[in-house]
């Protein structure tokens, strides 16, 4: 019995374990999390050597990540190690919470291949004194020596702790291939300062890395000159074609020409020097070598151009990285998959779906208010003329949504009274000759049986109005008292039913009135807010020409902000939209309920006040006209009928 106990009791032992590790929080100040997975194996991007230590980039987007949790700044963010203890160094090139757009470089330690290697991306701390995690100079480590990402400022900073910071600049590029990135005009030389940490004797390991991509790639183009006397080190482009050129005491050396790059493509391109031989690498894998290595140098470098800015390339460059080691083939490979943003990219990093949720704004709450929020951040970059068109479509918001709220209060009394009203008529229908048409105040109170508030019901009736109209019409014909049981004529109950339609054409326009507003705003909610959408979208596009800036975060407020008047029309007329079907559909049902009643009471008339001599009339056949036509139809034979009294 031991024997099979005891695998149990060891297996669930396992799997508690397990289960309070995946669920062990790293700081409770800290509300939400997700996992974010390195994954070198046949899983995600297969990776054969390691790269050691590397920095990885996070590229958070409104798909994977949580804006709405987080500081505006991205101050709260923390990312810690598999263990839930160890806090990972890391340094936030851009943090945008209005478009939703964030990059993120964290240092990951011992990346081997066939392996998966999971860090958490922690967020959403509620503290009022929280600060920027650790030091975002140690993100590098000690054998980067210079990291350019070109943010902020058009004088490129060093990210690093070693603080080489460029002597001059150039152009910023918004909305490069990672945050901004630094445009290249052909005569863009960016200086580098010579320093202690920068210098090199000769043969010793040195790695450059950067992404390049050129407009034009006709001639020779130098991206990067490092000369000190005889001493050189160039890397550029011929006729599109990358080369190292090396040059010492023994004479100069090209790497051999391979494939030219294409115009207009980011390339990742890496030089990697040892004591035997310097090393060209293209996206990744190797593209040229040369076997000597790279001389003594301790003197300034320039970016982009030769140092006189005449022999430059034309196109971008963003995140120059050197550092004083050999970097290994696993370390060039991952980093070029890790920072490309391409499918490759999203195997090898992957962002885990988010956990907790319960920080400022309230986690769950707050995610569901994201949008909401975003509204207000839109409508702080609205222009006047799209403020325009918002301000219509709230005043038809208003005029449309009084009017139904009325009418929906109206067709809630005019159906409490027909259905009063019916109540009363069946005790008359069944006799119709019992109507006291020597009373016009007890006919109208049916022969008083109708209580105060059933009168005050009866008051909202359209039924009642028509039977009223058509009580008044049984008296003007057969006269009170003395009359009353000679009978009618044929053509007497056909003006009656012209009268009784004339009476439904008038409930009908007292029924649809006002309905009007509610199609305006159907029709012209979504004209007047697509007005205010391309007027805004034109005022953008002429900015942008006048500027010359084409980058996303120079667009994307403009174009969002003209959208939102479309938006408002929408949100004008949807409703509007089903509050229109809504009455329609109540108004058609009570008219259709006062045609059946008009049919009911003129087949009434006919059978009980027949003409004397003669047997109850058959019930005339409704003719099919329009109540209009009835109307006239009536208005004759009043008048027929008057002059036949006159001649009498």
């Amino acid at each position: 019995m031991n024997n099979i106990l005891r695998p149990l009791a060891l297996t669930a032992l396992l799997i508690v374990a397990t289960l309070s590790t995946s669920h062990a929080w790293w700081d409770k100040a800290w509300t939400a999390r997700q996992s974010v997975t390195l994954d070198t194996g046949a899983s995600g991007f297969t990776m054969t050597d390691p790269a050691g230590t590397s920095v990885v980039l996070l590229r958070l987007h409104q798909g994977n990540f949580d804006f709405a949790a987080v500081r505006p700044d991205g101050s709260d963010l923390r990312i810690v190690a598999a263990d839930d203890k160890t806090v990972l160094p890391h340094q936030v090139e851009k943090f945008d919470s209005l478009v939703n757009e964030a990059f993120v470089w964290v240092q990951v330690p011992d990346i081997q291949p066939g392996t998966q290697t999971k860090v958490w991306l922690y967020s959403a701390n509620a503290s009022e004194a929280i600060e920027p995690g650790g030091d975002p100079k140690a993100t590098y480590d000690d054998d980067t020596i210079l990291v350019y990402h070109f943010t902020g400022s058009a004088i490129p900073t060093d990210a690093t702790k070693n603080a080489n910071n460029a002597a001059s600049g150039g152009t910023l590029s918004e909305g490069s291939l990672i945050a901004s990135g630094m445009r290249l005009l052909g005569n863009t030389a960016i200086k580098i300062p010579a320093s202690e940490t920068l210098k090199r004797e000769a043969g010793a390991p040195f790695t450059f890395s950067a992404w390049l991509k050129p407009t034009s790639v006709e001639g020779e183009a130098i991206f990067l000159s490092w000369e000190d006397g005889a001493n050189r080190l160039r890397l550029g482009l011929s006729e599109g074609v990358p080369f190292v050129e090396i040059r010492d005491a023994s004479g100069t050396k090209r790497t051999a020409a391979g494939e030219p790059l294409a115009a207009s493509i980011w390339k990742h391109i890496v030089v990697v020097g040892t004591n035997a031989s310097t090393t060209l690498y293209i996206n990744g894998e190797e593209y040229g070598k040369v076997d000597v290595p790279i001389p003594a140098l301790a003197t300034e470098a320039s970016l982009g151009s030769d140092p006189e800015g005449k022999v430059g390339v034309v196109g971008e460059l963003d995140e120059v990285q050197i550092s004083k080691i050999a970097r290994g083939a696993g370390w060039v490979e991952f980093a070029y998959i890790s920072q490309a943003g391409n499918d490759a990219t999203t195997k090898l990093v992957a962002l885990g779906e988010p956990e907790g949720g319960s920080g400022p704004g309230g986690g769950g709450a707050a995610k569901a208010l994201e949008h909401v929020f975003l509204f207000g951040d839109i409508a702080n970059n609205m222009m006047f003329d799209g403020w325009i068109a918002v301000v219509i479509c709230v005043f038809m918001l208003i005029a449309a949504g009084i009017v139904a709220v009325q009418k929906y209060i109206d067709l809630g009394k005019i159906e409490k009274g027909n259905k009063e009203f019916q109540t009363l008529w069946r005790g008359v229908a069944s006799d119709l000759t019992s109507m006291d048409l020597d009373d016009p105040k007890a006919d109208k109170s049916f022969g008083g049986k109708v209580s105060k508030k059933g009168l005050r019901l009866l008051a909202d009736s359209p039924l009642y109005y028509i039977y009223h109209v058509g009580s008044e019409e049984i008296c003007h014909r057969l006269g009170r008292g003395k009359n009353k049981g000679q009978g009618l004529s044929s053509r007497s109950i056909q003006a009656i039913r012209a009268a009784l339609d004339a009476a439904l054409v008038h409930e009908q326009h007292r029924l649809s009135k006002n309905l009007v507003y509610l199609t305006v705003s159907i029709a012209g909610g979504p004209y007047v807010g697509l007005l205010g959408t391309v007027v805004g979208v034109m005022i953008t596009f002429a900015i942008i020409a006048k500027s010359g800036q084409v980058e996303v975060n120079s667009i994307a407020p403009g174009i969002a902000s003209a959208l939102l008047a479309t938006t408002v029309g929408l949100l004008v007329a949807i409703p509007a939209l089903f509050a229109y079907s809504f009455l329609n559909t109540r108004i058609k049902s009570v008219l259709g309920e006062m045609q059946v009643f008009i049919d009911e009471f003129v087949s009434k008339i006919a059978e009980f006040y027949p003409p004397p001599g003669e047997a109850a009339l058959p019930v005339p056949i409704r003719q099919v006209r329009s109540p209009e036509e009835a109307a006239r139809q009536a208005e004759a034979e009043r008048g027929e009928n008057l002059s036949e009294r006159r001649s009498s």
